[in-house]
């Protein structure tokens, strides 16, 4: 199934102006997409990737493509790129449970020393700034949906810390460089995003349950399953990003889709999209895994005139249909 049209195609490109773009983390599955956009648009891309969690099979469409540029290097380190960029796209970070779990002090490395460096180049070229953050920000939130002014409710040393607090962080950061220095920067906070490209073991739900599902393994649901999340497909979670680039707000921004699902239902419309026989079996819920999550989309649609395209049964089906090509179909 082909992806549903993303609201890009449906208004004026906003990256006419953009000649030339970096894109840290440009391997890993939203980066990826975000490069094959930029690409699409005829903008000169450069990406930087220590492939710590990102592959570059994500980007073998662009293995020939002379307007494309990858680089193997880690931002935590110092970076420069030659010529001109008009903008920069920071989206380094393991951005997965079990990725940042393993790995929690790369993850805050990457907030704090990977965005210090990529907001220093995008200051010295007069280039504008876009940090990808996180929905995480908002942690088991009390206020729900969650707006842009909610301040969250997060645990600075808990299981999920290297996360939530390196994205914070980073936000920090980033406003920092605006106020003090005049950097021309935006935020957004991007809440569950799937689609192709996810790694089947990278413990968020929509991967495991589509490998559960299509293996005939029980589909694994922590707690009871009531916890809910809200599911964006790539191709709008890209287009917000771009639209955030262009628009010249400061953010932050939420981008996701309003719609709310519980885990226990996101299982069975998984299973019943397979086509599964899958069982439903239920595990230890995680540490401080938040038991509420939706975003409150109203300054996305007024500042940005954006708002999620693709329909989620659409979305889930495309992606089911990638990873029964592409992962399971070869044995992951």
């Amino acid at each position: 199934m082909a992806p549903a049209p993303s609201p890009l195609r449906t208004a004026p490109s906003p990256l006419r102006a953009v000649r030339r773009a970096v894109v840290t983390g440009g391997a890993g599955f939203v980066g990826s997409h975000l490069c094959d956009r930029l690409r699409a648009a005829g903008t000169e891309v450069v990406c930087l990737d220590n492939l710590l969690t990102g592959s570059l099979d994500n980007l073998a469409d662009r293995a020939d493509d002379p307007g494309f540029t990858f680089r193997h290097h880690d931002v935590c380190e110092p970076f420069d790129v030659t010529g001109p960029v008009d903008l920069v796209l920071h989206l380094a970070s393991p951005a997965s449970p079990h990725d940042y779990a393993r790995h929690p002090v790369e993850t805050l490395r990457a907030g704090a020393h990977g965005t210090h460096h990529a907001l220093e180049l995008a200051h010295r070229k007069g280039a504008r700034f876009l940090l990808t953050s996180t929905s995480e920000v908002y942690g088991d939130p009390l206020v729900h949906p969650q707006p842009e002014t909610y301040w969250g409710n997060v645990n600075p040393i808990g299981p999920r810390s290297q996360y939530d607090e390196a994205k914070r962080y980073a936000e920090a950061l980033t406003t920092a460089y605006r106020t003090a220095r005049g950097t021309d920067t935006v935020i957004v906070r991007l809440f569950n995003t799937y689609g192709p490209r996810m790694r089947p073991t990278d413990g968020r739900a929509v991967p495991a349950f589509i490998t559960q599902a299509l293996t005939g393994r029980p589909l694994t649901v922590a707690g009871d399953g009531s916890q809910t999340r809200s599911l964006c497909h790539v191709d709008d979670t890209v287009g917000g990003i771009l639209a955030a680039a262009a628009a010249g707000h400061p953010g932050p921004v939420n981008l996701g889709n309003p719609v709310e699902l519980s885990i226990l239902q996101l299982a069975h419309r998984i299973r019943d999209l397979c086509g599964s026989a899958s069982p439903v079996e239920f595990v230890e819920r995680p540490g401080d895994d938040p038991s509420l999550r939706r975003p409150d989309i109203t300054l996305a649609r007024t500042a940005l005139g954006w708002q999620p395209a693709v329909d989620t049964d659409r979305g889930l089906a495309q992606t089911i249909d990638w990873f029964a090509r592409h992962l399971v179909g070869a044995g992951s």
